[in-house]
Parts: structure tokens; sequence; C-alpha cells
């Protein structure tokens, strides 16, 4: 396609030497993916930019990583360019795709050229932004989606209006529990009835607005699904979702949705809250019904959910929570009588912290270091493990070759866990849960939801103990925990996670409304 240049006045002026072979050069690159002449095309600057649907990314480095994670660009061709010039040495390309799929896209690039670099002449991007037609469903987000898939018969309730994204572990009626695994799916009946916490958000007004992805067996904290791909971030574009309650985090970050019904074992609520800056809550072990809920280890799993609000997190919890005891009048918890635990923040980045701390600032801090913290940790891992392959190891048996890599190897080190290996860790649990309970008594403790924002899928198992680390606490005990987005320093969402004793959900709600 010969390339067009838009008017100066009545004045063309000549397209710069070398701009339109650095341009096709960039076009050949991104079809082929080669990552080594991508990198070279853009800008090696902390303030080159690339921006489309999901976000915008900022810095070279940054940009390089998501190229790295993506897996490639979608197939097109150019059916039209545009070069506004600037100068002799920048200028504007807009150029019109078509792509392979279906549709046309548009690609609005800055280029500037460095007289000292020899290789394409000079020229690298140093803006970019990519518009593509967005898929009408994306598998990635949504099992199965409607507008809405379910109607409340309530058109009074405390929830009307709201529409929740459905983990897909809870029984919808009429659709099976597909628990993030397609062969798992394609032989699990049509739940005959909705599952408890569903029905009563039902009950109180709200719509189902699908029902959202999650990974397989809710068994990991990244949201990266082998078999529908990772649901975007979008308030970290290039960078994971978070796991396992992955699908409706990002319905409710992107607006799809503006509750997230989720569950949290090891911190599957609290994570993705964390990494796409949403309110979070873990509710106490037991205090929200579990009817109808696909299990992972039935002794940490609780029912969780997210939203954009404190005030519409509230607004849950006065439906799914038990009634407050009679007389109470509320939370007896000030924020600045939250205190902040520096043990459990300095297992997180200094960004991280930083951000945990500053939203803080009068935080009384609290001298507890959990020594064996290593232990307790390990030894979650191999409870979880073990009551996991209880519930489902006779299905799995045959077809752990049906799951994804790091699914896969989690089923296997839990099939190999013995009874003698689970007592020893159902003992170090007990007393775990026996030191927790005791420093958190009437306190409300403070530390970070998660220990690093949202990394990029090739970081993700590095992170993944750390994070384990700080959630596994409120698992171990049964305490209720909230996560509130922070931001740090370089804008990207973080998590601060409050906790109290079990059956203080509510008094966590008020604090987090407060913050």
């Amino acid at each position: 396609m010969t390339p067009r240049q838009a008017r100066d006045g009545a004045q063309l002026k000549p397209v710069p030497h070398g701009l339109l072979q650095a341009f096709r050069a960039y076009e050949s690159a991104l079809m082929s993916d080669d990552l080594d002449a991508l990198d070279a095309l853009f800008a090696d600057s902390p303030t080159t930019l690339r921006g489309d649907a999901a976000g915008l990314i900022v810095g070279h480095e940054q940009i390089a990583g998501f190229r790295r994670s993506r897996g490639g660009a979608p197939k097109r061709r150019i059916v039209q360019t545009h070069v506004q010039v600037i100068d002799e040495d920048h200028a504007l390309i807009v150029a019109v795709t078509e792509l392979d799929r279906g549709g046309r896209g548009l690609q609005t690039q800055l280029w500037a050229r460095d007289p000292v670099r020899i290789e394409y002449a000079g020229w690298q991007v140093t803006a970019a932004h990519v518009s593509a037609p967005e898929p009408a469903f994306d598998s990635r987000t949504w099992r199965v989606v409607g507008d809405p898939l379910v109607s409340s018969h309530t058109a009074d309730g405390a929830l009307s209006g709201e529409t929740v994204a459905i983990k897909d572990l809870f029984a919808v009626a009429g659709f099976a529990v597909g628990a993030g695994s397609p062969a798992w799916l394609e032989q699990a009946p049509p739940a005959p009835s909705h599952a408890a916490a569903v029905a009563s958000l039902l009950d109180a007004g709200a719509s189902i607005r699908g029902i959202a992805r999650t990974e397989e067996f809710a068994y990991s904290l990244s949201g990266l699904n082998a078999h529908y791909g990772a649901p975007p971030n979008p308030k970290a574009p290039g960078r994971i979702p978070g796991g396992s309650s992955s699908g409706p985090a990002t319905a409710v970050a992107l607006g799809q949705a503006s509750i997230g019904l989720g569950t949290d074992t090891g911190g599957s609520i609290r994570v993705p809250a964390a990494y796409q800056g949403l309110f979070g809550i873990r509710t106490s072990h037991g205090a929200v019904s579990r009817d109808g809920l696909f299990p992972l280890a039935k002794a940490f799993d609780a029912v969780g959910w997210m939203t954009r609000s404190a005030f519409l997190l509230q607004a849950v919890g006065d439906v799914l929570l038990p009634e407050a005891p009679a007389g109470s009048s509320g939370s007896s918890t000030t924020v600045d009588e939250i205190q902040l635990v520096p043990s459990l923040v300095g297992l997180a980045s200094d960004e991280v912290a930083t951000a945990v701390t500053e939203a803080l600032p009068d935080a009384t801090p609290l001298a507890w270091e959990p020594n064996r913290l290593d232990e307790w940790r390990q030894a979650f891992v191999v409870g979880q493990a073990y009551q996991a392959w209880q519930a489902h190891g006779a299905w799995l048996e045959t077809r752990l070759d049906t799951l994804g890599e790091a699914v896969r190897g989690r089923f296997e080190m839990a099939r190999a866990v013995t009874r003698e290996q689970a007592a020893e860790a159902r003992a170090v649990l007990s007393q775990a849960r026996a030191e927790i309970l005791d420093v958190v008594g009437d306190r409300v403790l403070a530390f970070p939801s998660a220990s690093t924002v949202a990394p990029v899928a090739a970081d993700a198992p590095g992170v993944r103990d750390d994070t384990l680390s700080l959630t596994c606490i409120a698992g171990i005990a049964g305490l209720p925990a909230v996560s509130v987005p922070v931001r740090t320093s370089a804008n990207l969402p973080a998590g601060l996670c409050l906790v109290a004793a079990p059956g203080r959900d509510r008094d966590l709600l008020a604090l987090a409304a407060d913050l």
C-alpha cells in the first residue's frame, strides 16, 4: 500500500529517508514475532510508550517484557498508511490494519531519528497506540456470559442493579461447574440449583452477568490457565491478573461486572484484588455457606468477593455474612488503632512495603516475629495438597495429563503426600493456629496482601512463596481478611491486608470503608 501524507497547509513535506523502510521492518518483525528486532525498533528509554485497550505500558523494559509474555501479535496486513511529517527527524505514522480473524484496527506510531544510530537509519518508535476490534466474547475472562445470564427476581433488593461475575466453582442452576478444566467440564452435569451464595445474591436483587474463569481446580495464585489463557489485567497491562479468582477480578476491573464472587483458600481473592487494584474480602472460615461450591481444600476454603468500591464490598457483606450479634453497634476499632506488622511488611518488595506503610502513617507497629513462618507455609502447602487429592484424586488419577504443567505438578505432589506427612502438617498447623489467634486477639493487623505488584508471567513462580507466606496466615487460622487497594510510586496497584479474629468480618468491612 502506497503511503499517503497528511497536508501541512498547502505544502507536503517529503518523507524522511529510511522512515518507511524502518516502518516496514517493524511490521515484518511484528508478524514473525522477532523480539530482538522489535526491541531495537523501539526507543530504549524509560519514557517510551505503548498503549492499547488494556492500558498504557511505560518504558522500553516493560514493553519488551509484555512482548515476551504475549506469544506474538494477531496476524494482519496493512491496508492504509498515512505519514504526517513533523520535521526531518520526527514523524507520525497512522496505519489501518486488517486482521486475519476479521475486522479492522488502527496503529499510530510516533517515530524519532537518532542521527548517531546506523541500524534502521536511526529511526525508532517513541510512542505507539494500537486499537483492534475487540472480540464480542473474551474466553480468557468468561466461560459463559449473558445480558444478564440469570436475572434476579427481586426488583428492589439491597443489590438491585448490581451484576455478578461468578467464579467457575459455584453452582449456577442449568450450567455445569467447569472448575477451569475442559476435561472436567466435558463430563460435569448441569447443576440442579444455585449455590447458596449465588442464590443469596440473586435474592438481594443482583443479576448474574456470567460464569468467569478460574485456574484449574483453583489450585494456583497466578491466574494463568493453560487451556484458556490468562484474563487481562487492565490495571497493570502486560502483567498477570492473579488467581485463582482471576476471571471475576478481571471482569470487575474492566467494569463488565460490579461484583466478583470467588473463593480464597490460600490467597485467591486477596492476590487478584491486590494485583488489579480492587477491594476484596476472604471471609472467616465457614462464615458464608459453601453449599454448592466445588472444593479445593475444605479446611481452608472460604467464600469471598471483590468490588471496585469499599461501599459495595460492605453491601455484599450485609447480604452474605451472618447477622451482627444482638446489641452490636458495629466496629469497635478505628483506623488509628490498626497495628502494622513490620516483620510481615519486610517480606514484600520495597515498593509494596512503602505503599502499605504510607497508607497507614499513624499505625502502631506490632513486634510479632513469626519465627516458624516458613515451616507454617510448608505445612499449609502439604495440608492443602493432601485435602485436594482426597477431594479429586480418584478422578484425576488417570487424567493428570489433562492438566496444565504447573497445576499438574501440584497435584502430582499432592498424590505423594502420605497420611503420616499430612498428620505432621496438621500438628504444625494446630500450633500455628493457636499462636496466630493469640497474637490477633482483639487487634486488627495490617500487612501486604501480596509480596509484590503483579509480576509478568515469567516471574510469577519466583514470588509465589513470599506471597503465600503472607496469605497463609489467614488461611491457617480461619481469619477474615480484607484487601484494600494502594498504589506504588510507579503507580502500580498493590494491596493492604487487614486481618482480625474469626467472626469480625463486618468490622473489617467498616474499617476498609474508613481508610
